[in-house]
């Protein structure tokens, strides 16, 4: 090494936005009340910093570091007393970092002192504490907030921010996948490297997290008591290496120590559990990954070996082969290239008969690589290794893999998978630009050798294209090629009939090029051969590609359907990469159908799926559908936060689908809160032609918004204009709200003597396709119209119609203007079922209502919901106006009343139901 690479301070705190806001909420508390919080993460999360952030932070009054002196902290009393002379009156905010290393009587007096905070007046209390064991009894009632490892683009932000960015690609990724997302790991191992080898002008030096630099971050917290203790840590510790998960049977741990020590267990009386380690039933894990990885690091290199072969001999012989072939790996001390014990790693990996999860076949396959001497071998399993990290979820591990594999004398088909993996991992997070390179070349190279593989990255290609919105690109991917031929490889190496996958791919290719083209007499024929295999099979890329077939052709039930059977499928395997996109897929189907409820429950459940496995991109997209979800209720702050982020995304890795989608929903939350001029000036710069219009498929689907807003603002030569393409994309038949919305939006700009009859196309033409959001907000505007001709009865009809749908579907923003137009008719606006006072708040309005009934103050509803105090302080004016009272206690009363109301009328339906008699 040649010198050490400065690495500056970060400018910003990375991540950890919501334990940032709940530490601003204990802020913003103080000067009406004291509060306590406890910050409790493994070493080097950032619980210093945390700390830190919040003194700069607070402004109402001084801030006092307290450490543990034996005179201020010898009783509770004392420290109480501490408290209240340093506030003097003001808020005072208390920060005590590394509580946990305070002696057990300070700790105690510390405790007991929290308990009896509210005494010393405006105080707020802020600790932290390491999670490296158990929280201590003394601090185990304070409410903590967890730190948890940086997600993969947060690290990666930190990394580009301490380094100016000048970690070239392969060193980065390296550096990435050995943090695991701990900051001070991250920045410990780049102050060891030199200019040279951080910019990849030198080789890394041996692993980056070596047992000196774990050691460094732990700061001792693996130290055991003992040397069975040290044994019990190292057997732990070596045991999850190959284990699905973090933890691991406690059988195994014990039969391997009766192995490693059988003369000096024989007798002896069982040790407490170290503290490091946390049992729950039959299992054990270390409270830290950090912790577990330096125990195994700084074992004896002979120990290590001796827990390995006798970790290996316990599970032979309980038939578990693959575990077991691996420690037995990890075992010997020969040489570091073993042929022969390669190729049976591989060989049992590959078996797709012995069970074992994705995460541990690529274990077994990096293995195998390491072992394997010719160069093209180790690339080949490199490459199968990186697979099955993808499939297990994991790209920022598949990503240093292939870097691993890069091999210019491997085989044709090795590189193409190699591309394959890429394009993939930077499909779910990265340019997709790049992303359909690396597909298109991944294809190029498959071609010859592994047909059936050129056909999956031909289509991802596609994929990438369809996501950047390139046309011409999508086109070009899927340029007519010969039908599938018999056998080939399965896509990432998985064990299923491979003709029969490169038979729907070839199908989906065709019949998705056809629509494009425009030909939808060509089109229909293969994607539904597609569509219709969704009903028979039960593996995951044809369900997939079934779900997404359905969906170009409008077909939203089957890509229900399909999407559901899809994520059955892919839980079963355990695939957590392809989880994410069956939910986008679920979502998108309940999108179409107009259930917004059930869309925003799929995409919630993908958006967490998405960023646990770290795909961005499809994280965008999920909150692009959470924002269409949320702009048809009063929730502004959701509307916004969500188009925020999906938007971020999007426009650093050219997601034009995802914005298209996020800027309509913007604009749809303008609409809906009776401002067209605002949703006009949006939906121009989607619909309207010119190099800013949104996404090729997508930009068709806002024409209706655009209509209904650019009539009031007066634009109505732009919405005729648009409504001529509207029309054409109508008669193609894959939307089945189109007709009905094509003649809304004739009415809207049609004559009087027109109108009535177009609205009255509309109602017929949504009694086919369904959908309620659709057919109420047409019920709405031929409402609002037939009210304005002075036709009362028929306009209460047709607003109480559109009411009761808005209702039932949970658009409240919509609902209220439902409802004033209702009041402008002297009609009272009535609801679904039996009348209730609460029955005329949205689902947020009635949760805030319900939690604030309960006593609780506007930041604890606003922690509780994960939303701003502004947004609880706007719904809650909302609730006041709405259920017509002024003061909190009201509240409780009518929610009280409600909820004996509800309570009542439930029993009363269960007796009828069941025939009892009270």
């Amino acid at each position: 090494m040649t010198g050490e690479t400065t690495v500056r301070t970060a400018v910003r705190i990375h991540g950890h936005g919501a334990q940032r806001r709940a530490l601003r909420a204990l802020l913003d508390g103080l000067p009406a009340h004291g509060g306590r919080l406890l910050l409790a993460g493994e070493p080097g999360l950032g619980r210093t910093a945390l700390l830190q952030w919040a003194a700069r932070s607070f402004r109402a009054g001084p801030v006092l570091h307290l450490g543990p002196d034996p005179e201020a902290t010898a009783t509770a009393g004392h420290l109480l007393d501490t408290l209240r002379a340093a506030a003097d009156g003001a808020p005072l905010l208390v920060c005590v970092d590394d509580a946990h290393l305070w002696d057990a009587p300070a700790r105690s007096a510390l405790g007991r002192a929290a308990e009896h905070l509210d005494s010393a007046g405006r105080v707020g209390l802020l600790l932290s504490a390491a999670s490296d064991r158990a929280v201590d009894p003394a601090l185990a009632r304070l409410p903590v907030v967890r730190l948890d490892p940086l997600a993969p683009p947060r690290a990666a932000a930190l990394l580009d921010d301490v380094t100016d960015g000048a970690a070239a690609p392969a060193v980065r990724e390296r550096l990435l996948a050995e943090a695991e997302g701990n900051p001070a790991l991250l920045l410990a191992m780049t102050r060891r490297l030199s200019p040279a080898e951080l910019r990849g002008h030198r080789p890394l030096p041996g692993p980056p997290a070596d047992a000196a630099t774990l050691v460094e971050v732990a700061g001792g917290a693996e130290a055991a008591p003992s040397a069975r203790a040290r044994d019990m840590l190292l057997t732990v510790a070596a045991a999850v290496r190959a284990s699905d998960g973090p933890d691991v049977d406690a059988g195994l741990v014990r039969d391997a120590l009766r192995r490693l020590r059988p003369a000096r267990e024989s007798g002896a009386r069982p040790e407490p559990l170290p503290a490091q380690l946390a049992r729950a039933g039959d299992r054990l894990r270390f409270h830290s990954p950090l912790v577990r990885r330096t125990v195994y690091a700084i074992g004896a290199p002979d120990r290590r070996r001796a827990v390995h072969g006798a970790l290996a001999e316990v599970l032979e012989s309980g038939g578990d082969r693959l575990p077991g072939l691996l420690h037995r790996s990890w075992s010997l001390s020969g040489p570091a290239r073993d042929p022969a014990r390669a190729d049976r790693l591989a060989a049992v990996a590959a078996d797709g008969t012995v069970p074992s999860s994705y995460r541990l076949r690529a274990t077994a396959y990096a293995r195998a690589a390491e072992l394997t001497a010719d160069s093209a071998g180790r690339a080949e399993r490199y490459t199968a290794a990186a697979e099955q990290a993808l499939l297990a979820g994991r790209p920022e591990q598949a990503r240093p893999l292939l870097a691993a594999a890069r091999d210019r004398a491997a085989p044709a088909a090795v590189r193409g998978r190699a591309e394959l993996v890429r394009g993939l991992v930077e499909l779910g997070d990265g340019p997709v630009g790049d992303a359909h390179q690396s597909l298109s070349l991944a294809a190029s190279l498959l071609a010859e050798a592994a047909p059936a593989e050129a056909a999956t990255a031909a289509l991802a290609a596609a994929d990438a294209a369809w996501a950047a919105g390139d046309l011409p690109a999508c086109l070009a991917t899927l340029a007519p090629e010969p039908a599938p031929r018999t056998g080939g490889a399965a896509s990432l190496r998985r064990p299923h009939g491979p003709t029969t996958v490169a038979a729907v791919m070839h199908h989906h290719r065709v019949g998705m090029r056809a629509l494009l083209e425009g030909r939808l007499d060509r089109a229909g024929a293969p994607l539904g051969q597609v569509v219709e295999r969704g009903r028979t099979e039960d593996r995951p890329e044809p369900l997939l590609r079934s779900a997404a077939a359905a969906l170009l052709l409008g077909d939203v039930d089957a890509a229900r359907r399909a999407g559901a059977r899809a994520l059955a499928a892919v839980r079963q395997l355990g695939s957590q990469s392809l989880e994410p996109r069956a939910l986008e897929y679920l979502a998108y189907a309940e999108l179409r159908a107009g259930r917004h409820p059930q869309a925003r429950t799929h995409a919630e459940e993908g958006l967490r799926t998405a960023l646990r496995a770290g795909q961005r991109n499809t994280a965008a997209h999920h909150r692009a559908v959470l924002a269409l979800a949320a702009s048809i209720e009063e929730e502004p702050d959701a509307v916004a936060r969500h188009v925020a982020e999906a938007l971020e995304t999007a426009r650093r890795h050219g997601l034009a689908q995802a914005a298209t989608l996020a800027q309509w929903a913007a604009a749809r939350a303008d609409l809906g809160r009776g401002r067209p001029f605002d949703a006009a000036d949006r939906l121009g710069l989607l619909v309207l032609p010119g190099p800013g219009r949104g996404h090729f498929a997508v930009w068709r689907l806002a024409v209706p918004c655009f209509v209904e807003a650019a009539v009031p603002a007066g634009r109505h030569e732009e919405a005729r204009e648009v409504l001529t393409d509207f029309a054409g994309w109508a008669a193609f038949g894959a939307d089945p709200q189109a007709a009905a919305q094509l003649a809304r939006c004739r009415a809207l700009l049609a004559p009087p003597d027109r109108a009535d009859d177009l609205y009255r196309q509309a109602r017929a033409r949504h009694a086919e396709a369904g959908g309620d959001f659709e057919r109420a907000r047409t019920a709405l505007l031929y409402g609002k119209w037939l009210r304005r001709r002075r036709r009362p009865r028929e306009a209460r009809d047709r607003l109480g119609a559109a009411l009761a749908g808005f209702e039932r579907c949970g658009a409240g923003v919509w609902a209220a203007q439902a409802r004033d137009e209702l009041r402008a008719l002297g009609a009272a606006p009535h609801a679904t079922g039996t009348p209730t006072p609460l029955g005329r708040l949205t689902p947020q309005q009635l949760r805030i209502a319900r939690y604030v009934a309960e006593g609780a103050t506007n930041r604890e509803v606003a922690l509780a919901l994960g939303v701003s105090t502004r947004t609880v302080d706007y719904h809650l004016r909302k609730v006041f106006a709405a259920l017509g009272i002024r003061s909190r206690l009201e509240l409780a009363r009518v929610v009280g009343q409600a909820e004996q109301g509800r309570a009542a009328r439930r029993t009363a339906a269960h007796q009828e139901k069941t025939g009892a008699r009270p």
